[in-house]
């Protein structure tokens, strides 16, 4: 009995423990935003403040482009690229500070072997979370 009963329980608990590790590290629900065009700049609310985000050109896959917020207060902003229903694997960027509360960096969008052009740029600021869809060319 015992024979079966070890094993069975490791198993239980190595479960278990997957389980919790994936509820506890599953990201906070994003707020949508509203983007018609990243070119131009998008505002937002961020805790009770304006907030915007801004494309220095129309992202395409394998393209290195300038992405800035402007979050004024804001001490860490990340952003990450996913598209809806398919996992884009890890590509979280870690936005530096440019002055005057805008962070930037230069991002690449990954390739999507189906062709889709249809993205969403999450945004990270501060612990909070929000989400912007945008389309490639």
């Amino acid at each position: 009995m015992k024979r079966v009963l070890a094993p069975l329980l490791l198993v239980v608990a190595l479960g278990a423990i997957a389980v919790a590790g994936y509820w506890l590290k599953r990201p906070a629900e994003a707020v949508a935003v509203s983007c018609a065009d990243p070119l131009a700049g998008c505002a937002f609310s961020h805790r009770g403040a304006t907030a915007s985000v801004r494309f220095s050109v129309r992202p395409a896959p394998l393209e290195a482009f300038e992405l800035s917020v402007h979050a004024m207060g804001a001490s860490r902003i990340s952003a990450e690229f996913q598209m809806v229903a398919m996992d884009m694997g890890f590509n979280r960027y870690g936005l530096r500070p440019a002055g005057d509360g805008t962070f930037a960096s230069k991002v690449t969008l990954p390739v999507c072997v189906s062709g889709r052009r249809d993205w969403v740029l999450y945004l990270d600021i501060d612990g909070s979370r929000y989400a912007l869809p945008f389309s490639t060319r």
